[in-house]
């Protein structure tokens, strides 16, 4: 397959979001899928790329997560607790490959204009018994910059961290949510 593509130098791990509920609501089908999804397939990936990366002198993995990692929101709890737990590894992974020119870093969205965030505000505005629009407005009303983020907006964080550039960007968060988080 190297033949034909060339080597493997940006790994984005990148998965879609669990079954939103709270903590205890969720049986334990509902985690294992989301520990699958959020933690077991993103190492499998890295587990294949990172040491050919190594090998050539140069990688660039960034791992996808969610500004809920340090903001965590009850109704995403398996998207909160899992993240975490991939955003954990990816700074292992950072300590242990930072010597031969591979670097690992993590994007961290706050709510952008998707159909997972349409899916969760759709269930909040049913469970509370109002419209999307309130939903959809309450929400933007935590960020900063008054509107949610765009899916480029997104993929120009995860470019600067596969660049060149963030050559010496390491282990790090990369929170791109206009301003929404407030731990600094």
């Amino acid at each position: 397959m190297e033949e034909r593509f060339g080597t493997l130098d940006v790994l984005v791990l990148n998965a879609g979001g669990p079954m939103p509920g709270r903590i205890l609501d969720l049986d334990d089908d509902a985690w294992q899928a989301a520990f699958d999804l959020l933690v077991k397939g993103p190492l499998s990936l890295a587990r294949e790329a990172l040491p050919a990366m190594a090998e050539r002198g140069f990688g660039r993995v960034v791992v996808v997560t969610s500004t809920a990692v340090r903001q965590p929101q009850p109704d995403l709890a398996a998207s909160v607790v899992l993240r975490a737990a991939m955003t954990a590894a990816a700074k292992l992974l950072s300590r242990e490959y930072a010597a031969t020119g591979v670097t690992v870093n993590c994007v961290a969205p706050g709510p952008t204009a998707t159909a997972r965030r349409r899916e969760i505000l759709q269930r909040k505005a049913a469970h509370a018994g109002t419209s999307y629009d309130e939903a959809d407005a309450e929400d933007v009303a935590l960020v900063p910059a008054g509107r949610p983020g765009e899916p480029d907006e997104i993929g120009a964080a995860v470019a600067f961290l596969a660049s060149d550039a963030a050559s010496y960007v390491n282990g790090t968060v990369l929170t791109v949510d206009g301003g929404r988080t407030e731990t600094i």
